[in-house]
């Protein structure tokens, strides 16, 4: 017993490390071929495990995809949320979020997006993966919003504005850019997608009066 005892937290660790070893390389995988081209012998060719070693630590391969999911929305959040918390709230929180997210789209042109690329392949199939994908973007979205939303109550966007209408222009002109760089292969589609940015706070930005 007390043999057990003591191995039980190694055993436990080195589950959890094998575990994340797997998500990675599923990630990896799913960059390239999304996540419907995601199976248990895939990842088991991949991390050289065997597919009933796989199989131990998720059970289906849907809870595979959702581990991916979630493992990738971590991430989106290290990245681009939670750094842009350190601009003040308003209109630098609002670029902050917009710089970040570019900065992460400027990679994934080349390695591909889970959120873009799942939709893609989930958006008429109902089911745990589609709502796992569907919650993690409108988790960002309504991020996003509230961002928009105290640059208006700090006075630098309009107020009488759709906080709505902008996060879905700002993240409209994202799905524009993968477009024309990732498929159309456009140069210069980066610049324009800042461009396109910089347009949208000027359309949406308050009117300072002048003094007399």
């Amino acid at each position: 017993m007390v043999t057990s005892s003591a191995s039980s937290p190694r055993a436990m660790q080195k589950g959890q490390q094998t575990k994340a070893t797997i998500i990675e390389a599923a990630l990896g995988l799913a960059t390239q071929i999304g996540l419907e081209g995601l199976s248990i012998g895939a990842i088991a060719e991949v991390t050289q495990m065997s597919k009933s070693g796989v199989f131990a630590h998720f059970g289906s391969r849907e809870e595979l995809q959702i581990s991916v999911i979630r493992e990738y929305f971590s991430r989106f959040e290290q990245e681009i949320f939670y750094p842009s918390l350190q601009a003040d709230r308003g209109l630098p929180r609002v670029r902050a979020l917009f710089s970040n997210w570019m900065k992460r789209v400027a990679v994934e042109i080349q390695s591909g997006c889970i959120f873009i690329s799942g939709a893609a392949e989930f958006d008429d199939r109902p089911g745990p993966v589609r709502d796992a994908l569907a919650s993690s973007v409108q988790t960002w979205m309504q991020a996003l919003h509230r961002a928009i939303e105290q640059a208006q109550e700090c006075g630098q966007l309009r107020v009488d504005a759709d906080p709505q209408q902008i996060a879905f222009e700002i993240h409209g002109l994202i799905l524009a850019l993968h477009y024309g760089a990732r498929f159309l292969k456009n140069p210069g589609s980066l610049e324009r997608a800042n461009t396109a940015f910089a347009n949208i706070l000027v359309r949406y930005g308050a009117q300072v009066s002048q003094p007399a």
